[in-house]
């Protein structure tokens, strides 16, 4: 049994101070206090008194093999950025490519705090081998479009890599993922919602992304993007739509009553589309949402606890209302409501929930006074105050070494460039 031990344990259901978690297997065995440890047959303790222990952040939207193409195509709006910029170089990707940035991009996630990623891309049989790797949780799904001449984008072949991943690993799970309402035929929708029926697994899709997706839809269907979901029946609790920008006051009710999770991803949108989606709209009319960085191109990086803070502010900016979000809001969207969509027990520091957990070391000067850790985390950490991460019970990031795979950070950026 490990026990990992901090000066406090933050969750969205409060702080405690001077507890210990004992980790048995994949789980939380218990949460008890730091001086009732003698009474348990403890094997490792981890932590100390300067961390603050928080759930594994879930990055529930992101594409880690496009760190290859960080700080290209800057400062353009989304459909040029997509069509004229990203699209061409995608076509380009071998399957090699994609596992050596993958594993840049895995690890850049895991050392600011994400233990479950939820990507949608090509090739992914590479992004899962590179997960495996470095051992991550991750859901993956091969990217699917008809639409669209795209030939590393076939369809068949996102179905192929579900029956390769169904049941192969522990923590590396197939899903879905048909690229977006613009991009995928009627036709291939309801094929997907009769396999995923079939396979009780999730569907992973962008969605009103850009004013041109939208446009696009209209003329195409006659009906607006979460009614042309609706349409193909793929709109229900095991769908995980993504941005959701354009969504109108109609598409907001209709997807908070669906049950459907919605990603939010903040830095992204704003940087491509200089907008922000209705997510307190959608929030406060009971709907589900996630946080995620999306990709090292339009964020541009892969750190949750600055999405956190740019969800918060962002929202308040485009609300015109300083108390929408709170930090609380989104620090449940990046933990609870990201569980919650993958259909996970995690994001809560509790008995018999996933051990997916982070040490940051709150001994620095941003962490001072320690009057609300909270507050602090979200408007004040950044990525690199993480110092330890563990998945599934195990330690996978312990200041710059990625124990699984054996190498420090600049070992393994050293390789690929």
């Amino acid at each position: 049994m490990k026990a990992i031990i901090s000066k406090y344990i933050l969750d969205v259901n409060g702080i405690r101070e001077n507890m210990a978690v004992l980790v048995e297997d994949n789980k939380i065995y218990d949460v008890v206090p730091k001086d009732k440890l003698k009474e348990y047959d403890v094997d490792e303790i981890f932590g100390g008194e300067h961390y603050l222990l928080i759930p594994g952040l879930i990055n529930a939207h992101t594409h880690v093999a496009m760190t290859k193409f960080r700080g290209i195509g800057d400062d353009l709006p989304l459909d040029k950025w997509l069509n004229e910029v990203i699209w061409p170089m995608e076509k380009e990707w071998t399957p090699e490519e994609i596992y050596k940035w993958a594993l840049i991009g895995i690890a850049e996630a895991i050392a600011n705090g994400s233990t479950v990623i939820n990507d949608h891309y090509f090739f992914a049989d590479e992004i899962a081998k590179a997960s495996q790797k470095l051992g991550i949780r991750a859901f993956i799904g091969q990217t699917m479009m008809d639409l669209v001449e795209f030939p590393i984008a076939e369809p068949e072949e996102g179905f192929k890599f579900f029956k390769r991943w169904k049941d192969r690993d522990e923590i590396v799970k197939p899903v879905l993922a048909p690229h977006a309402t613009d991009t995928v035929s009627l036709e291939l929708l309801k094929e997907i919602k009769e396999f995923s029926e079939e396979e009780k697994t999730l569907i992973h899709m962008h969605v009103s992304q850009s004013r041109e997706e939208v446009l696009r839809v209209k003329k195409r269907e006659k009906v607006l993007p979460v009614e042309y979901l609706k349409k193909a029946g793929v709109l229900n609790e095991n769908f995980i739509g993504v941005h959701g920008v354009y969504l109108s006051n109609e598409e907001v009710k209709l997807y908070a009553k669906s049950g459907a999770t919605l990603v939010h991803c903040a830095v992204s949108l704003a940087k491509l589309e200089g907008s922000v989606a209705p997510i307190i709209s959608l929030w406060e009319t009971g709907g589900n949402i996630a946080i995620g960085n999306d990709c090292a191109v339009s964020n541009n990086s892969l750190d949750m606890i600055q999405e956190m803070k740019f969800a918060a502010i962002l929202n308040k900016v485009k609300s015109q209302d300083p108390t929408k979000a709170s930090a609380k809001d989104v620090f449940y969207w990046a933990t609870v409501g990201g569980a919650k969509a993958l259909k996970i027990k995690a994001g809560l520091i509790e008995k018999e929930y996933l051990a997916d957990l982070v040490l940051i070391n709150i001994n620095k000067l941003h962490f001072t006074p320690k009057t609300n850790l909270l507050s602090h985390l979200v408007y004040s950490a950044k990525g690199s105050d993480v110092e330890k991460v563990f998945v599934n019970g195990k330690l996978i990031y312990d200041q710059g070494y990625f124990p699984k795979f054996k190498k420090f950070d600049y070992e393994i950026s050293a390789e690929i460039l």
